[in-house]
Parts: structure tokens; sequence; C-alpha cells
């Protein structure tokens, strides 16, 4: 499973998504993710399916990429969708149960729920991948500092903040990689992760999260000093060697986001089935 977690890993790819500018696709991720929360009927989900298929489509990057880093997520999934058939008050869609006694009874009212709920879950995990797949944590930094700039006013350590995520996003495939030559050697080793009981199986991952902690604290020490000897002190007086500029391409971008928004809530609003 930990091969499958592809979010904060960057796919290369000469494509127009990924050479607009890193501040438009983080506002536009950031207004992708809250609208869909917004919308409370299917029209509203149809229109987030275009915007993202279309956005997937011109990124390209591969479908089965994508989809391979919702594998982590099948069991929340699976597990959310059935709690809510289930457990929400409501018309009786179907009954389940053994010599005539009902145990579990489904409700249309909970199935409606159950699907918004994933549809969110996914394409939440979706839009945040395709932020950091067409995006380099380099830019990813530049972008969070210039958005945060005007918080510097209040004090707030904007390039320290920007820098920590930057770090956070470039550790996520390193420690992978790290969990995953780990398990190759403690298999080696005979270790079993796949069978026994659950309580077997969380004991063997011990023998995975100890080193991994290890090596996960010994590369921030180094990186620590690392920075130290180059005698990085924060964002003060340093200058870009790229500074972002929006381009007409980026206007376009920005064009598009807000005719989604604004055919995304009339759709919502005005078309239901």
């Amino acid at each position: 499973m930990l091969r499958d977690i592809t979010i904060g890993q960057y796919y290369p790819s000469e494509s127009k998504i990924h050479s607009l500018d890193p501040r438009l696709k983080l506002i536009a991720a950031l207004v992708y993710l809250v609208s869909l929360f917004l919308f409370k009927g299917f029209a509203g989900y149809i229109a987030a399916t275009v915007f993202l298929a279309a956005v997937i489509v011109i990124s390209r990057v591969p479908l089965r990429f994508i989809l391979k880093g919702l594998k982590p997520i099948l069991f929340l999934v699976c597990f959310t969708a059935v709690y809510n058939i289930f457990f929400t008050r409501g018309d009786v869609a179907f009954q389940w149960g053994i010599s005539g006694r009902f145990l579990l009874t489904a409700t249309w009212q909970g199935l409606r729920r159950g699907i918004f709920i994933v549809l969110r879950l996914i394409y939440l995990v979706i839009g945040a991948s395709l932020l950091t797949y067409t995006t380099t944590p380099n830019k990813l930094t530049d972008a969070i500092e210039s958005l945060l700039k005007p918080l510097n006013a209040l004090k707030v350590p904007v390039h320290d903040l920007a820098m920590m995520m930057s770090l956070a996003l470039r550790f996520i495939p390193i420690l992978l990689e790290e969990a995953n030559r780990i398990i190759k050697a403690q298999s080696a080793r005979g270790a079993d992760f796949d069978e026994g009981s659950i309580v077997k199986r969380m004991r063997a991952m011990v023998s995975i999260l100890v080193p991994l902690l290890v090596a996960s604290t010994k590369r921030a020490y180094d990186l620590a000093l690392a920075m130290e000897a180059r005698c990085y002190h924060g964002g003060g007086g340093r200058t870009k060697m790229k500074p972002l500029k929006y381009r007409a391409a980026d206007i376009r971008a920005y064009i598009v986001l807000a005719v989604y928004i604004a055919s995304s809530m009339l759709v919502n609003r005005y078309v239901s089935f």
C-alpha cells in the first residue's frame, strides 16, 4: 500500500497546466476543494466531474497514475459508503437479514448521502494530488510565500512556514522509498506483513515504524546541518532567481476558473434531478 501513495510527488510533463503560475494552481485547487462541500445535488457534482476531467486531460497526467493514488483510501471510501447507506434513517430501499430477522436496513437517503460523500472524498484526493503532480515543490513554496506575503505585516514568519510545507512535501516520496526499503529488508529476514490477525500485523508494523522514525530523524538533522552550513537564516533579504509573473495564459485560466465557479453555483441552485 505504501507504494501506491502518490500525493506529494511531481509528474514531469510539458502540458499547459504544468506551465501555469503556481499561485493560480494553488488558488484553483483551494476553490475546487471548497466547492465540493457546497453541492447539494447530483448536478453540482456533474459540473465538478466535467471540470476535473478537463484538467486531467490537459495536464497529461496518466489516469492510471492518478487512480493509483486512490488505493490507500479505498478502505475509508468503502467504510464511509456502507456506514451511510445502512445507518442513515429514511425510506427503506432494501433489507438484509437471516431467517426472516432483518439485521441491516438500507435507505434511499443513506444511499444518496453515501454517494455524495464517496464522490467528495475521491475528488478531494484527486484535486489535491493534481496540484503536486503539476507543480514542483520549489514553485509551490514560492506560491505559498507570495500568497501569504501580506501576513508579514503581522510579524508572521511566512517564508519559514512556506519552507516547512515545501520540506514536508519533499519528504513524502523520500519516506515512502525508505519505508519500502525497510519492508523488503524485514521480509528478507522472515517478517510477514500480509498474513495473520490484525493484532499480529500491527505488531509486525513496529519493525517498520521504529527504523523509519530513526531514519527520518537522521535525515531531518542532516538537512538542518546542511542549511546552517549554507548560512540559511530565513527569508530576510533573500531574492528570487525566477520571480513569479502572471502571463496571458494565467489570466485566461483565471477566467476559466471564474466561469466554473459561476456555472457550478447556477447548476447547483437551479438544476436538480
